[in-house]
């Protein structure tokens, strides 16, 4: 193998500048060849970002910094005003989005598991981007309760609706109590719609229940680190970890129950059944798709109208075991097929698509780096 395709994967970290003017490797593919390089590195376990008007990219490393990369591949220095962020176990600085009207307001919405009396939560955070610097920073919605154990599934993946209006916030059930995914004056394992000041839609399916918590918008959930809107039908889909095998895809409807943990295609990690082996039940929405063995989905975007021709049509999944891209024919709301891109390459933790068509995807790892794929 030449040395520039080896060294995409196995070298030490490369220089920015080195980075950008490496031979890119060329891949095959069902739908043709494409071709990928390094974009920028220099990043610590990279999580999520958005793209600004201006072809800038917003950037979150987990440990809680914040970074701008330019339309080049240039890494900023970290941003100033973050809040602190509770870096540990699976926690840390997650999502980031600008707002659909950045332009005129210059928001910008972030995720972090944060720690609070009592333990820690998913916390979603608006703020504004001026320069180098984020200010005016504020709680929107605390996943509560905070839990005292355990520092793993906070979820934090968020999305905007095609309209603007609303945002989606993914929660993980935390783990160590999962029953929680099914309390609903509980926010852990569901996915929650708000009005972009926090506010609870009129229209929420459980709104001005009693017991029931207003922001949701489904539950029964067990880690979801993905959320997109498909551009040519409107649904929300979302992907979410199942334990030993059992990672779903699912379509997100109103109210919609989605079972965990009262019923899973997975195991449990020492092998025995959950739920008594139960894979479904009354009531409980099946997922569009399962895998198991695990794929362990991350990030999913579908790729837009106006994306490279080689993407149209795809939603693709960033996966961290086995690593690599998954992308997935969509038939309407179905999956027709799937292909495994990259598979082995890297842990890859989000896929998003850049202004001009091509797609990035974020590697989750202490050197992590930004990946550009483009039709060869």
């Amino acid at each position: 193998m030449p040395l520039h395709r080896r060294s995409l994967f196995a070298a030490p970290l490369l220089a920015p500048a080195l980075a950008r003017a490496q031979d890119f490797e060329t891949v095959p593919s069902r739908r043709g060849a494409f071709r990928f390089r390094v974009f920028a590195s220099g990043l610590e376990n990279p999580w999520g970002g958005g793209f600004l008007p201006d072809g800038r990219l917003l950037v979150t490393e987990r440990p809680g910094r914040v970074r701008l990369v330019s339309p080049e591949g240039q890494v900023s220095a970290p941003l100033a005003g973050l809040p602190e962020v509770e870096d540990s176990g699976q926690g840390g600085l997650l999502d980031i989005q600008p707002a659909p009207d950045f332009a005129a307001t210059s928001e910008v919405f972030f995720s972090a598991a944060t720690r609070v009396q009592g333990g820690a939560l998913t916390r979603l955070y608006r703020a504004r981007l001026r320069g180098d610097r984020l200010t005016q920073v504020l709680a929107v919605v605390d996943a509560a309760p905070a839990q005292a154990r355990g520092r793993n599934h906070f979820g934090g993946r968020i999305a905007f609706s095609p309209d603007g209006a609303h945002l989606f916030l993914t929660c993980g059930d935390r783990y160590n109590e999962r029953g929680r995914a099914q309390q609903m004056d509980d926010l852990a394992g569901k996915i929650l719609r708000l009005t972009r000041d926090g506010r609870i839609p009129r229209d929420n399916p459980f709104a001005g229940r009693p017991g029931h918590r207003g922001e949701i918008w489904t539950y029964g959930h067990r880690n979801p680190q993905g959320i997109a809107f498909h551009p040519a039908t409107g649904s929300l889909f979302a992907a979410e970890f199942g334990p030993l095998g059992g990672d779903e895809l699912n379509l997100l409807r109103p109210g919609e129950q989605y079972g965990w943990p009262e019923v899973s295609y997975g195991r449990e990690y020492s092998g025995r059944p959950i739920a008594n082996g139960r894979t479904s039940g009354p009531g409980i929405t099946e997922p569009v798709k399962y895998w198991a063995p695990a794929v362990s989905p991350s990030g999913l975007a579908f790729a837009p109208p106006d994306a490279q021709p080689i993407w149209r049509g795809s939603l693709f999944m960033a996966c961290l075991n086995t690593p690599g891209l998954l992308r997935m024919e969509m038939d309407g709301d179905r999956v027709s097929s799937e292909e495994r891109l990259l598979w082995g390459r890297a842990r890859m933790r989000h896929v998003i698509f850049a202004p001009d068509g091509a797609l990035l995807l974020l590697t989750d790892e202490p050197r992590g780096r930004i990946l550009r794929l483009e039709a060869a």
